[in-house]
C-alpha cells in the first residue's frame, strides 16, 4: 500500500520553545489514521504544518493526492445558508457539485441561516464543504465535538463511507471510543515527539495486557485488576469457593484505548 502523507524530519519551534522535535510518520493511502496528544503535545500545530496552514523550520512533507480540511469551527458568515456557501466554495474550487454528497449528509434540507443551525447540522455542513474539490485526503478535526449520539452515529457512518470509497481520513480527536471504533491505526504525540505509531492491538500490547475482572456475588460486585487473568481468575474463584460464596455473575474487560494513551503519554513524561 502507497502512502498518502510521508512526515520527514517534522520541526517547528516559537522563539525558543521546540514544538515539533523531528517528527517521522506515514499515512497510508484508504486508512483512518488519528493523531492524539494531550493538551500542549503539538498535535495542532503538527496538523496545520501538515494542511500547509503554517510554516515549519525543517523537514519534510510530501502529499499525494488532493485534500480537504474539516477546521473545528469556521468563520462562515453567520446570515449565509448551507447552498450558498457549498456554491461558493464550488465556484472558488472551480468544481461541479456533488448532489448524491449532499443528499447523503442531507445538506439540501437545511433551509436556515448558517447561524440558527444546530451543531450537528454545522458539523455536516463543514464535512460538505471539504468535501466539495472531491479531495483524495480529507483532514477531521474533532468532527463529533458537541453532537448528540444519534448525530455521532450519522457522522461515524459517513467516515466509514468516505474510507469505503478510497479516500484517507485523518482525524484529531479526543474522543477515545471514537478512535477506537474509527481507526485502522493511532499515532500519539508527547512533548513534540511521536512515542507511539501502530494499531490500538499494539498499543495495548505495548503497554500490557491489562484485564478487569468483575465478580458479582452475593455479597455485591467487585472488580479485580490484573496482567496475568488465568492466575488471577483461578486464584479468585478457589477463594471465593473456600469460602463457601456463590458467584453470580463473572465478565472479564481488557483495557480501553483511553487507558492506555494516558498510560504511555504518562510513561513517557516519566
Amino acid at each position: 500500500m502507497t502512502n498518502a502523507i510521508q512526515i520527514s524530519g517534522l520541526k517547528k519551534s516559537y522563539g525558543n520553545h521546540t514544538v515539533l522535535k523531528g517528527l517521522n510518520f506515514n499515512v497510508k493511502k484508504g486508512e483512518i489514521f488519528a493523531l492524539l496528544g494531550v493538551n500542549g503535545a503539538g498535535k495542532t500545530t503538527a496538523l496545520e504544518c501538515i494542511e500547509g496552514l503554517r510554516k515549519y523550520d525543517n523537514g519534510n512533507v510530501t502529499i499525494n493526492g488532493k485534500m480537504g480540511i474539516q477546521l473545528q469551527s469556521s468563520s462562515l458568515p453567520a446570515h449565509i445558508k448551507p447552498m450558498e456557501a457549498v456554491k461558493l466554495f464550488a465556484k472558488w474550487n472551480k468544481t461541479q457539485i456533488d448532489y448524491s454528497m449532499l443528499e447523503a449528509l442531507g445538506i439540501n434540507e437545511l433551509k436556515k441561516q448558517y447561524a440558527e443551525l444546530s451543531t450537528g447540522q454545522k458539523r455536516r455542513l463543514h464535512l460538505a464543504l471539504s468535501l466539495i474539490n472531491n479531495p483524495d485526503i480529507v483532514f477531521l478535526d474533532e468532527p463529533t465535538a458537541g453532537l448528540d449520539v444519534e448525530g455521532r452515529i450519522s457522522l461515524h457512518d459517513q467516515i466509514r463511507k468516505l474510507r469505503a470509497h478510497g479516500k484517507t481520513i485523518i482525524l484529531a480527536s479526543h474522543d477515545m471510543a471514537e478512535v477506537e471504533a474509527l481507526c485502522d491505526r493511532i499515532a500519539i504525540l508527547n512533548d513534540g515527539n511521536i512515542v507511539f505509531c501502530g494499531t490500538a492491538s499494539a498499543l495495548t500490547d505495548r503497554i500490557s495486557k491489562r484485564y478487569a475482572i468483575h465478580i458479582k456475588t452475593e455479597h455485591g460486585n467487585e472488580i479485580f485488576e490484573t496482567d496475568k487473568i488465568v492466575d488471577m481468575l483461578l486464584t479468585l474463584l478457589e477463594d471465593l469457593k473456600q469460602k463457601n460464596v456463590e458467584v453470580l455473575d463473572i465478565k472479564v474487560d481488557r483495557g480501553t484505548l483511553e487507558q492506555h494513551f494516558i498510560e504511555i503519554a504518562r510513561r513517557t513524561e516519566e
